[in-house]
Protein backbone atom coordinates (compact mmCIF):
# COMPACT_ATOMS: atom_id res chain seq x y z
CA UNK A 1 0.00 0.00 0.00
CA UNK A 2 2.78 2.45 -0.30
CA UNK A 3 4.43 4.48 3.03
CA UNK A 4 1.52 5.13 4.69
CA UNK A 5 1.16 8.58 6.33
CA UNK A 6 5.05 9.04 5.61
CA UNK A 7 5.52 11.93 3.16
CA UNK A 8 7.46 11.02 -0.35
CA UNK A 9 11.19 11.31 -0.10
CA UNK A 10 12.82 14.41 -2.00
CA UNK A 11 13.89 12.07 -4.62
CA UNK A 12 10.18 10.96 -5.64
CA UNK A 13 9.44 14.64 -5.05
CA UNK A 14 12.33 15.65 -7.62
CA UNK A 15 11.85 12.53 -10.32
CA UNK A 16 7.95 13.40 -10.74
CA UNK A 17 8.50 17.24 -10.81
CA UNK A 18 10.91 17.37 -13.31
CA UNK A 19 8.69 14.71 -15.28
CA UNK A 20 5.60 16.86 -14.92
CA UNK A 21 7.71 20.30 -16.18
CA UNK A 22 6.46 21.26 -19.30
CA UNK A 23 8.94 24.12 -18.85
CA UNK A 24 7.12 26.62 -17.16
CA UNK A 25 7.80 25.70 -13.89
CA UNK A 26 6.27 23.64 -10.96
CA UNK A 27 4.32 24.33 -7.99
CA UNK A 28 4.31 22.33 -5.24
CA UNK A 29 1.66 22.36 -2.28
CA UNK A 30 1.14 19.87 0.39
CA UNK A 31 -0.44 19.93 3.83
CA UNK A 32 1.60 21.52 6.58
CA UNK A 33 3.74 18.35 7.74
CA UNK A 34 7.08 18.49 8.91
CA UNK A 35 8.29 15.62 6.92
CA UNK A 36 6.66 16.97 4.04
CA UNK A 37 8.11 20.18 4.28
CA UNK A 38 11.55 19.04 4.81
CA UNK A 39 11.67 16.51 1.81
CA UNK A 40 9.82 18.94 -0.69
CA UNK A 41 11.73 21.70 0.06
CA UNK A 42 15.15 20.06 -0.86
CA UNK A 43 13.72 18.58 -3.81
CA UNK A 44 12.72 22.27 -5.18
CA UNK A 45 16.10 23.22 -4.81
CA UNK A 46 17.66 20.11 -6.90
CA UNK A 47 14.72 21.82 -9.17
CA UNK A 48 16.14 25.31 -9.26
CA UNK A 49 19.40 23.68 -9.49
CA UNK A 50 18.42 21.97 -12.55
CA UNK A 51 17.05 25.69 -13.92
CA UNK A 52 13.50 24.67 -12.96
CA UNK A 53 11.40 27.42 -11.29
CA UNK A 54 9.70 26.30 -8.22
CA UNK A 55 7.73 27.17 -5.63
CA UNK A 56 6.17 26.07 -2.23
CA UNK A 57 2.77 26.65 -0.99
CA UNK A 58 1.56 25.01 2.07
CA UNK A 59 -1.92 24.37 2.96
CA UNK A 60 -2.94 25.13 6.46
CA UNK A 61 -6.77 24.97 6.91
CA UNK A 62 -7.29 23.10 9.87
CA UNK A 63 -8.90 25.46 12.72
CA UNK A 64 -8.20 22.71 15.45
CA UNK A 65 -4.25 22.73 14.80
CA UNK A 66 -3.23 26.08 16.03
CA UNK A 67 -5.30 29.78 16.89
CA UNK A 68 -5.26 32.17 14.26
CA UNK A 69 -2.65 34.12 15.10
CA UNK A 70 -0.55 31.15 14.85
CA UNK A 71 -2.00 30.28 10.85
CA UNK A 72 1.69 29.60 9.70
CA UNK A 73 1.86 26.54 12.00
CA UNK A 74 -1.73 24.78 10.98
CA UNK A 75 -1.63 21.48 9.40
CA UNK A 76 -3.77 20.85 6.45
CA UNK A 77 -6.73 18.23 6.27
CA UNK A 78 -9.44 18.56 3.89
CA UNK A 79 -8.81 21.71 2.33
CA UNK A 80 -5.87 20.05 0.13
CA UNK A 81 -8.85 19.85 -2.09
CA UNK A 82 -9.42 23.66 -2.49
CA UNK A 83 -6.40 24.39 -3.06
CA UNK A 84 -4.77 21.74 -5.51
CA UNK A 85 -8.07 22.13 -7.49
CA UNK A 86 -7.63 25.76 -7.51
CA UNK A 87 -3.83 25.69 -8.92
CA UNK A 88 -4.95 23.38 -10.84
CA UNK A 89 -7.37 25.16 -12.81
CA UNK A 90 -5.53 27.72 -12.86
CA UNK A 91 -2.60 26.25 -14.54
CA UNK A 92 -5.02 24.40 -17.07
CA UNK A 93 -6.06 28.30 -18.28
CA UNK A 94 -2.35 29.23 -18.88
CA UNK A 95 -1.45 31.47 -15.84
CA UNK A 96 2.07 31.78 -15.35
CA UNK A 97 4.18 29.99 -11.87
CA UNK A 98 3.86 33.43 -9.82
CA UNK A 99 0.07 33.76 -11.13
CA UNK A 100 -0.98 30.23 -9.98
CA UNK A 101 0.85 30.76 -6.68
CA UNK A 102 -0.72 33.27 -5.82
CA UNK A 103 -3.70 31.35 -6.84
CA UNK A 104 -2.89 28.58 -4.43
CA UNK A 105 -2.04 31.21 -1.61
CA UNK A 106 -5.64 32.95 -1.67
CA UNK A 107 -7.38 29.60 -1.88
CA UNK A 108 -5.17 28.55 1.11
CA UNK A 109 -6.36 31.99 2.53
CA UNK A 110 -9.31 31.27 2.36
CA UNK A 111 -10.12 27.55 3.44
CA UNK A 112 -11.17 26.72 6.79
CA UNK A 113 -11.77 23.00 8.11
CA UNK A 114 -12.45 21.59 11.44
CA UNK A 115 -13.05 17.49 12.00
CA UNK A 116 -14.18 15.11 15.02
CA UNK A 117 -13.69 11.59 14.91
CA UNK A 118 -15.13 8.52 16.74
CA UNK A 119 -12.49 6.10 16.41
CA UNK A 120 -8.87 5.97 14.99
CA UNK A 121 -7.72 4.28 12.08
CA UNK A 122 -5.34 0.67 12.30
CA UNK A 123 -2.13 0.42 10.01
CA UNK A 124 -2.33 -2.36 7.73
CA UNK A 125 -0.53 -5.55 9.85
CA UNK A 126 -1.33 -3.29 12.91
CA UNK A 127 -3.35 -5.31 16.07
CA UNK A 128 -5.18 -2.54 17.12
CA UNK A 129 -6.16 1.16 15.45
CA UNK A 130 -3.86 4.28 16.71
CA UNK A 131 -6.21 5.41 19.08
CA UNK A 132 -9.46 5.08 21.06
CA UNK A 133 -12.45 7.54 21.66
CA UNK A 134 -14.35 6.67 24.88
CA UNK A 135 -17.54 5.01 24.39
CA UNK A 136 -20.49 7.94 24.24
CA UNK A 137 -17.66 10.25 23.51
CA UNK A 138 -15.89 12.34 19.80
CA UNK A 139 -12.67 13.31 19.32
CA UNK A 140 -12.61 16.92 18.54
CA UNK A 141 -9.64 18.34 16.30
CA UNK A 142 -8.62 14.91 14.40
CA UNK A 143 -5.74 14.62 12.03
CA UNK A 144 -5.95 12.88 8.68
CA UNK A 145 -2.59 10.52 9.50
CA UNK A 146 -4.15 9.25 12.12
CA UNK A 147 -3.52 11.81 15.34
CA UNK A 148 -5.87 11.22 17.92
CA UNK A 149 -8.38 14.30 18.55
CA UNK A 150 -7.20 17.41 20.57
CA UNK A 151 -10.29 17.17 22.95
CA UNK A 152 -13.56 15.16 23.50
CA UNK A 153 -16.72 16.00 23.82
CA UNK A 154 -20.44 13.80 24.16
CA UNK A 155 -21.94 12.50 20.72
CA UNK A 156 -24.29 14.80 19.37
CA UNK A 157 -27.13 13.88 17.06
CA UNK A 158 -26.25 14.16 13.51
CA UNK A 159 -27.77 17.37 13.31
CA UNK A 160 -25.78 18.60 16.74
CA UNK A 161 -22.77 17.52 14.76
CA UNK A 162 -23.67 19.84 11.73
CA UNK A 163 -24.21 22.58 14.36
CA UNK A 164 -21.00 21.88 15.77
CA UNK A 165 -19.06 21.94 12.93
CA UNK A 166 -20.88 25.09 11.23
CA UNK A 167 -20.39 27.23 14.27
CA UNK A 168 -17.12 26.58 14.81
CA UNK A 169 -16.29 27.38 11.10
CA UNK A 170 -18.01 30.71 10.87
CA UNK A 171 -16.54 31.89 14.07
CA UNK A 172 -13.63 32.47 11.82
CA UNK A 173 -14.20 34.07 8.65
CA UNK A 174 -11.37 35.40 6.28
CA UNK A 175 -10.49 38.52 6.14
CA UNK A 176 -12.27 40.65 3.85
CA UNK A 177 -15.58 38.51 3.55
CA UNK A 178 -18.96 39.71 4.63
CA UNK A 179 -20.95 36.54 5.61
CA UNK A 180 -24.32 38.00 4.74
CA UNK A 181 -24.57 37.31 0.52
CA UNK A 182 -21.14 35.41 1.14
CA UNK A 183 -20.55 32.31 -1.54
CA UNK A 184 -19.36 29.30 -0.15
CA UNK A 185 -18.68 25.77 -1.46
CA UNK A 186 -18.97 23.59 1.17
CA UNK A 187 -17.38 20.04 1.85
CA UNK A 188 -18.24 17.32 4.03
CA UNK A 189 -15.51 14.81 3.95
CA UNK A 190 -15.55 11.28 5.44
CA UNK A 191 -12.48 10.06 6.55
CA UNK A 192 -12.92 6.22 6.23
CA UNK A 193 -15.64 4.78 7.83
CA UNK A 194 -18.86 7.20 7.69
CA UNK A 195 -20.32 6.63 5.01
CA UNK A 196 -22.20 8.57 2.50
CA UNK A 197 -25.71 7.61 4.02
CA UNK A 198 -24.48 8.76 7.06
CA UNK A 199 -22.44 11.77 5.59
CA UNK A 200 -25.64 13.41 3.74
CA UNK A 201 -27.73 12.92 6.71
CA UNK A 202 -25.00 15.25 8.21
CA UNK A 203 -25.32 17.22 5.12
CA UNK A 204 -28.89 18.09 5.01
CA UNK A 205 -28.35 20.06 8.11
CA UNK A 206 -25.11 22.07 7.27
CA UNK A 207 -26.77 23.08 4.21
CA UNK A 208 -29.32 24.16 6.27
CA UNK A 209 -27.64 26.06 8.95
CA UNK A 210 -25.14 27.75 6.18
CA UNK A 211 -28.53 29.15 4.02
CA UNK A 212 -29.81 30.50 7.55
CA UNK A 213 -26.44 32.50 8.16
CA UNK A 214 -27.34 34.09 5.04
CA UNK A 215 -24.79 31.86 2.90
CA UNK A 216 -24.76 31.40 -1.24
CA UNK A 217 -24.21 27.28 -1.32
CA UNK A 218 -21.96 26.81 -4.37
CA UNK A 219 -21.23 23.33 -5.77
CA UNK A 220 -20.78 21.43 -2.82
CA UNK A 221 -19.38 18.33 -2.22
CA UNK A 222 -20.40 15.15 -0.10
CA UNK A 223 -17.77 11.96 0.01
CA UNK A 224 -14.63 10.61 1.24
CA UNK A 225 -12.53 13.27 -0.90
CA UNK A 226 -9.51 13.67 2.44
CA UNK A 227 -9.49 10.05 3.77
CA UNK A 228 -7.59 8.28 7.04
CA UNK A 229 -7.49 4.40 6.46
CA UNK A 230 -10.63 3.22 8.56
CA UNK A 231 -10.96 6.02 10.66
CA UNK A 232 -14.85 6.32 11.76
CA UNK A 233 -14.45 10.69 11.50
CA UNK A 234 -15.97 13.40 9.22
CA UNK A 235 -14.82 17.00 8.45
CA UNK A 236 -16.38 20.03 6.99
CA UNK A 237 -14.45 22.86 4.72
CA UNK A 238 -15.68 26.18 3.88
CA UNK A 239 -13.62 27.53 1.03
CA UNK A 240 -14.71 31.09 0.72
CA UNK A 241 -15.49 32.30 -2.77
CA UNK A 242 -14.71 35.62 -4.99
CA UNK A 243 -15.24 35.90 -8.76
CA UNK A 244 -12.26 34.81 -9.53
CA UNK A 245 -11.88 31.64 -7.41
CA UNK A 246 -15.72 30.72 -8.27
CA UNK A 247 -14.31 29.68 -11.59
CA UNK A 248 -12.02 27.86 -10.61
CA UNK A 249 -13.79 25.88 -8.21
CA UNK A 250 -16.44 25.25 -10.59
CA UNK A 251 -14.21 24.15 -13.00
CA UNK A 252 -14.28 20.70 -14.56
CA UNK A 253 -11.62 17.99 -13.64
CA UNK A 254 -10.58 14.87 -14.34
CA UNK A 255 -8.17 12.84 -11.64
CA UNK A 256 -7.70 9.89 -10.40
CA UNK A 257 -8.71 10.93 -6.70
CA UNK A 258 -11.50 13.60 -7.88
CA UNK A 259 -13.58 14.68 -10.73
CA UNK A 260 -16.09 17.32 -11.50
CA UNK A 261 -17.92 17.88 -14.57
CA UNK A 262 -15.73 16.32 -17.83
CA UNK A 263 -13.01 17.00 -19.81
CA UNK A 264 -10.98 16.08 -22.77
CA UNK A 265 -8.42 13.19 -21.14
CA UNK A 266 -4.77 14.22 -21.34
CA UNK A 267 -2.28 12.68 -22.51
CA UNK A 268 -0.89 9.71 -20.35
CA UNK A 269 3.11 10.14 -19.90
CA UNK A 270 5.32 7.60 -20.60
CA UNK A 271 7.10 6.02 -17.94
CA UNK A 272 10.22 5.46 -19.77
CA UNK A 273 10.46 8.82 -19.81
CA UNK A 274 10.18 10.25 -16.21
CA UNK A 275 14.44 10.48 -15.39
CA UNK A 276 15.21 8.06 -12.55
CA UNK A 277 18.69 9.43 -10.42
CA UNK A 278 20.47 5.65 -9.62
CA UNK A 279 24.35 5.73 -7.63
CA UNK A 280 26.08 3.58 -9.41
CA UNK A 281 29.53 6.36 -9.28
CA UNK A 282 31.73 5.29 -6.53
CA UNK A 283 34.67 7.70 -5.82
CA UNK A 284 38.13 6.15 -5.14
CA UNK A 285 38.90 5.72 -1.60
CA UNK A 286 41.87 4.29 0.31
CA UNK A 287 42.95 1.10 1.58
CA UNK A 288 41.98 1.88 5.20
CA UNK A 289 38.85 4.02 4.43
CA UNK A 290 37.55 0.88 2.77
CA UNK A 291 38.33 -1.43 6.06
CA UNK A 292 36.50 1.21 8.09
CA UNK A 293 33.52 0.99 5.54
CA UNK A 294 33.15 -2.65 7.25
CA UNK A 295 32.56 -1.29 10.32
CA UNK A 296 30.25 1.39 9.01
CA UNK A 297 28.31 -1.44 7.48
CA UNK A 298 28.58 -3.28 11.00
CA UNK A 299 26.81 -0.42 12.75
CA UNK A 300 23.80 0.27 10.21
CA UNK A 301 23.18 -3.33 11.15
CA UNK A 302 23.19 -3.38 14.54
CA UNK A 303 21.40 -0.10 14.32
CA UNK A 304 19.05 -1.81 12.01
CA UNK A 305 18.40 -4.61 14.46
CA UNK A 306 17.65 -2.29 17.78
CA UNK A 307 15.23 -0.55 15.45
CA UNK A 308 13.62 -3.72 14.33
CA UNK A 309 13.66 -5.22 18.31
CA UNK A 310 11.98 -1.61 19.46
CA UNK A 311 9.42 -0.81 16.65
CA UNK A 312 6.40 -1.28 18.43
CA UNK A 313 7.29 0.10 21.02
CA UNK A 314 8.83 3.25 19.03
CA UNK A 315 5.26 3.02 17.67
CA UNK A 316 3.17 3.03 20.66
CA UNK A 317 4.89 6.52 22.14
CA UNK A 318 4.33 7.68 18.85
CA UNK A 319 0.83 7.54 18.81
CA UNK A 320 0.01 9.20 22.10
CA UNK A 321 0.06 12.42 20.22
CA UNK A 322 1.26 11.73 16.79
CA UNK A 323 0.51 9.32 13.72
CA UNK A 324 2.14 6.14 15.39
CA UNK A 325 4.25 5.50 12.65
CA UNK A 326 7.62 6.20 13.53
CA UNK A 327 8.83 2.44 14.64
CA UNK A 328 7.58 1.32 11.00
CA UNK A 329 9.27 4.08 9.50
CA UNK A 330 12.33 3.59 11.15
CA UNK A 331 12.40 0.21 10.38
CA UNK A 332 11.55 0.55 6.94
CA UNK A 333 14.29 3.40 6.25
CA UNK A 334 16.97 1.57 8.36
CA UNK A 335 16.80 -1.64 6.26
CA UNK A 336 17.06 0.04 3.16
CA UNK A 337 20.03 2.24 4.64
CA UNK A 338 21.97 -1.58 5.55
CA UNK A 339 21.20 -2.89 1.54
CA UNK A 340 22.14 0.79 0.17
CA UNK A 341 25.28 0.43 2.58
CA UNK A 342 26.33 -3.24 1.22
CA UNK A 343 25.79 -2.62 -2.01
CA UNK A 344 28.15 0.09 -1.61
CA UNK A 345 30.89 -2.05 0.20
CA UNK A 346 30.35 -4.30 -2.33
CA UNK A 347 31.93 -1.83 -4.82
CA UNK A 348 34.57 -0.62 -2.92
CA UNK A 349 33.80 2.42 -1.38
CA UNK A 350 34.94 3.79 1.66
CA UNK A 351 33.00 5.24 5.02
CA UNK A 352 32.13 8.62 3.46
CA UNK A 353 30.08 7.10 0.18
CA UNK A 354 28.68 4.48 2.31
CA UNK A 355 27.13 6.13 4.60
CA UNK A 356 25.86 8.53 1.60
CA UNK A 357 23.97 6.17 -0.62
CA UNK A 358 22.59 4.67 3.35
CA UNK A 359 21.59 8.20 4.18
CA UNK A 360 19.87 8.85 0.27
CA UNK A 361 18.21 5.43 0.59
CA UNK A 362 16.84 5.35 4.01
CA UNK A 363 15.23 9.25 2.78
CA UNK A 364 13.47 7.59 -0.61
CA UNK A 365 12.59 4.37 1.39
CA UNK A 366 11.07 5.71 4.58
CA UNK A 367 9.53 9.55 3.47
CA UNK A 368 8.60 11.03 6.52
CA UNK A 369 10.34 13.45 8.58
CA UNK A 370 12.67 10.43 10.32
CA UNK A 371 13.53 9.33 6.85
CA UNK A 372 14.83 13.02 5.64
CA UNK A 373 16.79 13.65 9.61
CA UNK A 374 18.48 10.22 9.32
CA UNK A 375 19.59 10.77 5.38
CA UNK A 376 21.36 14.41 6.92
CA UNK A 377 22.72 12.83 10.07
CA UNK A 378 24.28 9.80 7.78
CA UNK A 379 25.42 12.30 4.98
CA UNK A 380 27.13 14.42 8.09
CA UNK A 381 28.78 11.54 9.62
CA UNK A 382 30.10 10.52 5.84
CA UNK A 383 31.17 13.90 5.37
CA UNK A 384 33.49 13.96 8.48
CA UNK A 385 35.19 10.68 8.11
CA UNK A 386 36.14 10.87 4.14
CA UNK A 387 36.97 8.26 2.07
CA UNK A 388 40.57 8.56 2.99
CA UNK A 389 41.74 8.49 6.59
CA UNK A 390 41.37 5.96 9.34
CA UNK A 391 38.69 6.81 12.36
CA UNK A 392 39.45 9.50 14.95
CA UNK A 393 38.28 10.48 17.85
CA UNK A 394 38.45 13.96 16.85
CA UNK A 395 36.76 12.73 13.05
CA UNK A 396 34.09 10.93 14.91
CA UNK A 397 33.28 14.03 17.26
CA UNK A 398 33.13 16.29 14.58
CA UNK A 399 30.76 13.91 12.48
CA UNK A 400 28.38 14.33 14.80
CA UNK A 401 28.80 17.91 15.76
CA UNK A 402 28.55 18.57 11.74
CA UNK A 403 25.12 16.03 12.17
CA UNK A 404 23.40 18.09 14.90
CA UNK A 405 24.62 21.52 12.59
CA UNK A 406 23.01 20.23 9.63
CA UNK A 407 19.74 18.48 11.19
CA UNK A 408 18.95 22.13 12.96
CA UNK A 409 19.62 23.96 10.22
CA UNK A 410 17.70 21.50 7.82
CA UNK A 411 14.35 20.93 10.40
CA UNK A 412 14.45 23.97 12.11
CA UNK A 413 14.36 22.39 15.73
CA UNK A 414 15.56 23.96 18.81
CA UNK A 415 16.30 21.94 22.06
CA UNK A 416 13.35 22.19 24.10
CA UNK A 417 11.08 21.54 21.45
CA UNK A 418 11.05 17.78 22.01
CA UNK A 419 12.55 16.11 18.91
CA UNK A 420 15.71 14.52 17.95
CA UNK A 421 17.31 17.32 18.72
CA UNK A 422 17.01 17.14 22.46
CA UNK A 423 19.14 14.41 22.30
CA UNK A 424 21.77 14.97 19.29
CA UNK A 425 22.62 18.07 21.15
CA UNK A 426 23.69 17.59 24.49
CA UNK A 427 25.17 14.12 22.77
CA UNK A 428 27.25 16.07 20.68
CA UNK A 429 27.87 18.68 22.71
CA UNK A 430 29.21 15.82 25.34
CA UNK A 431 30.93 13.72 22.85
CA UNK A 432 33.11 16.84 21.81
CA UNK A 433 34.20 17.46 25.22
CA UNK A 434 35.14 14.17 25.93
CA UNK A 435 37.81 14.48 22.92
CA UNK A 436 38.84 17.79 23.56
CA UNK A 437 39.81 15.61 27.28
CA UNK A 438 42.06 13.30 24.80
CA UNK A 439 40.28 9.87 25.48
CA UNK A 440 39.38 7.44 22.99
CA UNK A 441 36.99 7.02 20.63
CA UNK A 442 34.93 4.34 22.74
CA UNK A 443 35.98 6.03 26.05
CA UNK A 444 34.60 8.91 24.74
CA UNK A 445 31.17 7.28 22.91
CA UNK A 446 29.98 5.85 26.21
CA UNK A 447 30.31 9.04 28.57
CA UNK A 448 28.13 10.60 25.90
CA UNK A 449 25.70 7.92 25.35
CA UNK A 450 25.10 7.81 28.90
CA UNK A 451 24.23 11.91 28.59
CA UNK A 452 22.03 10.92 25.37
CA UNK A 453 19.47 8.59 27.20
CA UNK A 454 19.19 10.88 30.22
CA UNK A 455 18.17 13.48 27.69
CA UNK A 456 15.90 11.44 25.79
CA UNK A 457 14.13 10.81 29.55
CA UNK A 458 14.05 14.24 30.05
CA UNK A 459 11.76 14.60 26.80
CA UNK A 460 8.66 12.94 28.62
CA UNK A 461 8.46 16.45 30.44
CA UNK A 462 8.65 18.53 27.16
CA UNK A 463 6.01 20.14 25.45
CA UNK A 464 6.25 19.58 21.45
CA UNK A 465 6.86 23.01 19.23
CA UNK A 466 6.96 21.63 16.17
CA UNK A 467 5.76 18.32 14.18
CA UNK A 468 2.79 16.55 14.27
CA UNK A 469 2.79 15.98 17.65
CA UNK A 470 2.66 20.26 18.39
CA UNK A 471 -1.41 20.27 17.73
CA UNK A 472 -2.07 17.73 20.55
CA UNK A 473 0.83 19.03 23.06
CA UNK A 474 -0.79 18.47 26.74
CA UNK A 475 -1.58 14.63 25.45
CA UNK A 476 2.41 14.16 25.11
CA UNK A 477 3.60 15.36 28.24
CA UNK A 478 4.58 12.50 30.56
CA UNK A 479 5.68 10.24 27.31
CA UNK A 480 9.38 10.74 25.76
CA UNK A 481 9.79 11.78 22.35
CA UNK A 482 10.16 8.68 19.86
CA UNK A 483 12.62 10.18 17.83
CA UNK A 484 14.75 10.92 20.96
CA UNK A 485 14.32 7.69 22.34
CA UNK A 486 14.89 5.97 18.95
CA UNK A 487 18.43 8.03 18.68
CA UNK A 488 19.23 7.49 22.13
CA UNK A 489 18.70 3.57 21.89
CA UNK A 490 21.01 3.00 18.72
CA UNK A 491 23.48 5.14 20.18
CA UNK A 492 23.64 3.03 23.46
CA UNK A 493 23.73 0.00 20.83
CA UNK A 494 26.42 1.19 19.14
CA UNK A 495 29.33 0.79 21.74
CA UNK A 496 30.33 -2.84 20.72
CA UNK A 497 30.69 -1.85 17.52
CA UNK A 498 33.25 0.85 18.64
CA UNK A 499 34.71 -1.50 20.73
CA UNK A 500 35.53 -3.58 17.87
CA UNK A 501 36.83 -0.88 15.67
CA UNK A 502 39.35 0.12 18.64
CA UNK A 503 40.27 -2.71 19.14
CA UNK A 504 40.94 -3.46 15.14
Amino acid sequence: MGNLFCSPSSQQVYSVAKAANNGGGVLLSFGNYAGDVLHFGEARERLIADGIPCEIVLVTDDVASAPLAEIDKRRGIAGDLTVFKAAAAAAEKGLSLDEVVQVAKEANRCTRSFGVAFEGCTLPGAADSLFHVPEGKMAIGLGIHGEPGISETDIPSADGLAEILVARLLEEVPDGIRVQGARVAPILNGLGTIKYEELFVIYRKVDELLQEAGLVIVEPDVGELVTSLDMAGVSLTLFWLDNDMEPLWTAAADAPGYRKGSVTPAQALDPAEVEVVIQDEIPEASDISRKLAFGVVEALEVLANTVNENCEMLGQIDAVAGDGDHGIGMQRGSRAALEAAREALDGGAGAETVLQWAGQRWSDEAGGTSGAIWRVILKAMGESLGNEKPLSVQRLAAGVVNARQQVMAFGKAEVGDKTLVDVLVPFADALSWEAEKGQGALACWESAARIASEAAEATKQLIPRVGRARPLAEKSVGTPDAGSVSLALIIQALIPVLKKCQAS
